[in-house]
């Protein structure tokens, strides 16, 4: 794995470019309207956006602009009114339910700004999850769930219920669990937003690292302009249309 050419804490892109990646994920002319009574809302009136193997990208954007109906969108969680999702050139729209299902568990992981973990399990047993419900044999979900917390520096929290961890801690293995099955891309919906400013630093610092080790994409939904700062690529979204931005400008 290459190194950084800066310490990601000082506000400029720490990342370093991978060379000749793919598309893992892409989006096409994707609009989403609500319609309550006699008022229809066009959240979102047009998407085009890819994001290419082992890239991290922020979508940054106010409360309320849409960012997560996007997310959930690129995820398959919801249909759009308009437009396609191309998942490692699947159109999951064409397909039924389903199958956009068994799509989404094979390529994609999701983190969110709260971890939703299982309070009865202990850590370990939450990232195991994700393989046992795919059919995976005991004791390699096991060793695959305890290299993984071991990764994100966990090691000694294996057997430790949710209640028995910090919230730093809580998602370190929220995004474990994510990515235990190995997606192409990591959907994460403002992850850092309930931590405090240094254990969302530590936070961020991991999902590079891991991103860079595994060559797994990650787009990170975020009103974090801070974040966005220490990404490949950011884009605001606004009036419904993402807008990539240039750093130098941001403000």
């Amino acid at each position: 794995m290459e190194a950084p050419s800066q310490n990601p804490g000082q506000g400029q892109s720490p990342f370093v470019s991978l060379p000749g990646p793919s598309v893992v994920l892409r989006a096409v002319d994707l609009a989403k309207s609500f319609t309550t009574g006699a008022v229809r809302l066009d959240v979102l009136t047009g998407i085009d956006f890819a994001i290419t193997q082992g890239e991290i990208v922020a979508i940054l954007g106010a409360s309320g602009v849409g960012k997560s109906t996007l997310l959930h969108l690129l995820g398959g969680l919801d249909r759009p009114t308009r437009g396609r999702v191309l998942i490692d050139s699947t159109d999951i729209f064409a397909l039924p339910d389903d199958q956009i299902a068994a799509v989404r568990n094979r390529t994609l992981g999701f983190v969110f700004q709260f971890h939703h973990l299982l309070p009865e399990f202990t850590a370990v047993e939450n990232v195991m999850m994700p393989l046992l419900i795919g059919g995976q044999a005991h004791p390699t979900a096991y060793d695959h769930a305890r290299a993984l917390l071991a990764e994100v520096g966990l090691e000694q929290r294996l057997h430790h219920k949710p209640g028995e961890l910090s919230g730093g801690e809580q998602q370190r293995v929220a995004v474990a669990r994510a990515l235990v099955g190995r997606p192409l891309v990591v959907l994460a919906d403002e992850p850092s937003g309930n931590l405090d400013r240094g254990n969302s630093e530590a936070l961020l610092t991991m999902i590079w690292t891991l991103s860079r080790s595994h060559r797994q994409a990650f787009v990170i939904v975020t009103h974090d302009e801070e974040i966005g700062q220490r990404t490949d690529r950011m884009f605001r979204l606004r009036d419904g249309r993402l807008h990539e931005l240039d750093r130098e400008r941001v403000g």
